[in-house]
C-alpha cells in the first residue's frame, strides 16, 4: 500500500516566476488532499491531474498569507465547477473560519453575478469549515484516509498546525512552517515519511535585512527537518518551501546538509515533483 505525494508549489512569500507559492498534494485511497493554497497552486493541481471539485479537503497549516493566497481561487473553482450540492471542507487552525468568511464576503459580487447568469446556481459556494489547534491530536477524517492534526510552533503566528494523513499502515506528516517541537514529533511518531518547509538559515545569517533576519527564529533548515524525521524514525524526508529559491534541478547541498543528520531517503525538486511512500 502506497501514500503518494506531489510538490505542487515549492516557493515562498516572494515571488519568483518558477516555483509555485506552497502547496502539496497528498493521495491515498482514491482521494486527494490539498495542504496550503499558495500562489498558483489550481494551475499546479491542473497539471497534476486533479481538479478542484475532486478534493476531499483543503487542509491549511496557518493562516499566512503565502499558504492562502490562492484560497478565494479554490473556492470558487470548487462551486463552479461542481454540479452537485457538494461542499468543500476546509480544515485550519482556528481563525480559518473566520478567514474564509472573509474571502467569501470579498467574492459576494462575482457570487451573484454567476447566480443571477445560471440557472442551475441558486446559492453561493458551501463550504465545510473545521477548525482544529491540534491538541490531542484530533481525527478530523473525511474518508478512508484517517486525518490527524497536532499544534506546532511558528509564533508569533499561532496556531499553527501539522496533518498526518495514514492509509492502510502508511502515514505521511506534512509539517507547514515550525520550529522543532514536542506537538510535532508527537505527531510524526510512526510515520513513513514528512513534508517539511525548511530555509537556508546558514545563508540567510549572512543578508543584512532586518525582514529576512526575523524568519530565522520561526523556521526550521534542512538539518533541523532531518533531526525530526530522524528521531521519529522516518525512511523519507520531503523538503520544500525553498528559502531562497532552488535553481531548477539544484539542491545537493540542500540535501547534504539534511543527510548530516537523517539516515533515511532526501527528496527535494521542482514544482510537481512526486513521490511515493509505502510502509
Amino acid at each position: 500500500m502506497s501514500v503518494d505525494i506531489t510538490l505542487l508549489g515549492t516557493g515562498s512569500p516572494m515571488v519568483d516566476p518558477n516555483p509555485a507559492g506552497p502547496a502539496t498534494l497528498v493521495q491515498a485511497g482514491g482521494e486527494h488532499y490539498l495542504v496550503d493554497c499558495g500562489r498558483g497552486v489550481l494551475m499546479r493541481l491542473a497539471a497534476a491531474g486533479v481538479p478542484a471539485n475532486q478534493l476531499a479537503a483543503l487542509c491549511i497549516t496557518h493562516l499566512h498569507s503565502d499558504h492562502i493566497t490562492d484560497l478565494n481561487d479554490v473556492i470558487t473553482s470548487m462551486w463552479i465547477t461542481t454540479f452537485e450540492p457538494t461542499p468543500l471542507r476546509i480544515i485550519g487552525p482556528p481563525g480559518t473560519r473566520a478567514t474564509v468568511g472573509h474571502i467569501v464576503a470579498s467574492l459576494g459580487p462575482d457570487i451573484g453575478y454567476r447566480i443571477a447568469h445560471h440557472d442551475d446556481l441558486s446559492e453561493g459556494p458551501l463550504l465545510e469549515v473545521v477548525e482544529s489547534d491540534g491538541v490531542g491530536t484530533p481525527d478530523v477524517s473525511v474518508g478512508s484516509v484517517r486525518v490527524t492534526t497536532a499544534p506546532t510552533d511558528h509564533r508569533p503566528v499561532e496556531p499553527s498546525i501539522a496533518f498526518r494523513f495514514d492509509h492502510e499502515g502508511v502515514g505521511v506528516v506534512a509539517a507547514g512552517d515550525t520550529v522543532p517541537c514536542a506537538g510535532l514529533d508527537e505527531l510524526s511518531a510512526g510515520a513513513q515519511a514528512i513534508v517539511h518547509t525548511v530555509i537556508r538559515k546558514d545563508i540567510i545569517a549572512e543578508i543584512p535585512i532586518p525582514r529576512l533576519l526575523d524568519t530565522l527564529d520561526y523556521h526550521s533548515s534542512p538539518e533541523e527537518a532531518a533531526q525530526t524525521a530522524e528521531r521519529a524514525g522516518m525512511n523519507t524526508l520531503v523538503l520544500t518551501h525553498y528559502v531562497p529559491a532552488i535553481p531548477s534541478g539544484g539542491g545537493d547541498d540542500w540535501r547534504e546538509l539534511a543527510a548530516q543528520h537523517f539516515s533515511g531517503r532526501i527528496e527535494l525538486g521542482d514544482d510537481l515533483h512526486q513521490i511515493t511512500i509505502t510502509n
